[in-house]
């Protein structure tokens, strides 16, 4: 069952321990970032300054989550070779370790055998899951999001992050 609309920053602001997502498409193209990779797919240089117009919302949001001792960590799991966007992205994750997160990359080949959620989700403290949905070529959709509490959602999405993880390489580890 869906909870009213909790919006991430809300849910963010509210999480007491962590926060954890776990992403699992190979491509997006969300419009905040169209910009940023159509620059990097020009020039092959990513925006990797934290106190860029284009960071800073992200990186004071997980700084001042880390600060109020919150866990901030991130998983992906990514085909291999990886897409352009892969690229793109990993191009940029040393912004999101600057901040405070942490960051694994899971070889999809190494996650068949992990039950996973059908979408993109965050986890709040165990407690609230905010799934994340996107179109096919991976535009958010209307709506955007999904907060679900059941238990067994949350052993799910809980299950397959925390499995995602303990496989996953470091950041600072993995090469594209």
């Amino acid at each position: 069952m869906s909870q009213k609309a909790r919006s991430f920053d809300e849910l963010l602001a509210s999480a007491r321990r962590s926060a954890v997502h776990l992403e699992m498409r190979d491509s997006y193209a969300v419009g905040d970032e169209a910009a940023d990779f159509a620059n990097w797919r020009r020039t092959g240089r990513r925006d990797v300054d934290p106190a860029s117009d284009y960071w800073v919302p992200w990186v004071d949001l997980v700084r001042a989550t880390v600060a109020r001792g919150v866990a901030v960590r991130r998983a992906r799991v990514v085909s291999e070779p990886v897409t352009e966007y892969i690229r793109y992205e990993h191009a940029g994750t040393v912004v999101n370790v600057h901040a405070g997160e942490e960051v694994r990359w899971l070889p999809r080949r190494r996650a068949s055998d992990i039950a996973l959620p059908g979408n993109d989700c965050w986890i709040f403290d165990d407690e609230t899951v905010l799934f994340n949905h996107f179109t096919g070529d991976g535009a958010w959709s209307e709506p955007g999001w999904e907060v679900r509490s059941e238990p067994a959602v949350l052993r799910l999405a809980t299950a397959a992050f925390d499995t995602v993880w303990s496989r996953g390489v470091p950041h600072a580890e993995y090469s594209v």
